[in-house]
């Protein structure tokens, strides 16, 4: 219930209902009476900081102090808000006014919106549960996710997938819709985590054969050979036979599938033209909570797993 209603900005933006809501002077006084959540199209940041959006009824503020948590005690600054022009952004109405000009003007709070999700949502949220979360923007230590109302966290990038990855352009894209796993919390910070929803050693080679050829994308190019990716959970090792660079997409032949080693042994037949681009996820597990994942098949030599209690260290 709370996940549906404190979801990532611009998730209501298009619906029915908030469309209708925000149409008309009698809609947006019946989502002040509700205190619904509505969402709209921030068009300027002005000097003072106030964000202005797109109303179709009238004009929509919302004052600097209402733009987010933090920002009226001074631990976000104020790019946060100059960010989010041309972005959509949720909000509840506070009352309607007369602006300068004469004109009605819908005052809002952001703020009071993200103040709920914060209570009634992300601080009942336990070590192991699975929610929606939607990329934001993307550093080369991590990819930055709205995980609520606007409220941010960050998959850093080694908990993005089992396979490596040189900056997490290479997995996600912005505004993309992904699902994060709640690892625990450091303060005030949720820690998130994603590769235990993209499958197990053994879920990802069974969708490949010996003998099959089929397309990769290099991750690492080392002395002794490179690793090729066949899914974000699972790379193989192919012999260095000709140039190549990281980012190439390949077709590789499948020489050999070693469970007890976690090992899949390739041979690179070509390079194929253009540079890879982030495939669409498949997650393997569908649920809202996992209390435990083990990537490692049964009888490895190497153990891999990731325990939700709240610990964040990985055991392996």
């Amino acid at each position: 219930m709370y996940a549906a209603k404190f979801c990532p900005e611009g998730t209501l933006l298009a619906t029915p209902e908030n469309q209708s809501a925000i149409a008309t002077p009698k809609g947006l006084m019946q989502a002040y009476l509700s205190g619904s959540i509505l969402e709209a199209m921030v068009t300027t940041c002005d000097a003072d900081h106030n964000l202005w959006v797109d109303l179709p009824c009238m004009k929509g503020m919302i004052p600097r102090e209402e733009g987010a948590i933090g920002i009226a005690e001074g631990e976000l600054r104020d790019i946060a808000l100059i960010a989010r022009v041309g972005k959509p952004v949720c909000f509840r109405v506070l009352r309607i006014a007369a602006g300068e000009d004469g004109e009605e003007l819908a005052i809002l709070s952001r703020r009071a919106v993200q103040e709920e999700c914060q209570a009634q949502f992300l601080s009942a949220l336990q070590p192991g549960d699975i929610i929606d979360a939607r990329v934001t923007h993307l550093e080369p230590f991590g990819a930055f996710v709205d995980i609520g109302c606007g409220i941010a966290s960050m998959v850093p990038i080694d908990a993005i997938s089992v396979s490596r990855i040189s900056h997490p352009s290479d997995r996600f894209t912005v505004g993309q819709s992904i699902r994060v796993i709640i690892k625990g919390t450091q303060g005030k910070r949720i820690c998130l985590s994603h590769k235990e929803l993209l499958g197990t050693w053994e879920e990802n080679a069974a969708l490949f054969h010996i003998g099959e050829t089929t397309c990769g994308i290099v991750r690492s190019v080392e002395k002794y050979g490179v690793f090729i990716e066949l899914t974000p959970n699972l790379a193989g090792l192919a012999e260095l036979r000709q140039p190549v660079e990281v980012g190439q997409r390949t077709s590789v032949y499948i020489k050999a599938l070693l469970p007890e080693k976690l090992k899949v042994k390739l041979i690179l037949v070509d390079i194929c033209e253009g540079q890879s681009r982030p495939a669409p996820l498949r997650y393997f597990y569908q649920g809202d909570h996992i209390d435990k994942w083990v990537y490692t098949p049964e009888g490895s030599a190497k153990y891999i797993e990731t325990v939700f209690d709240g610990n964040i260290e990985e055991r392996s």
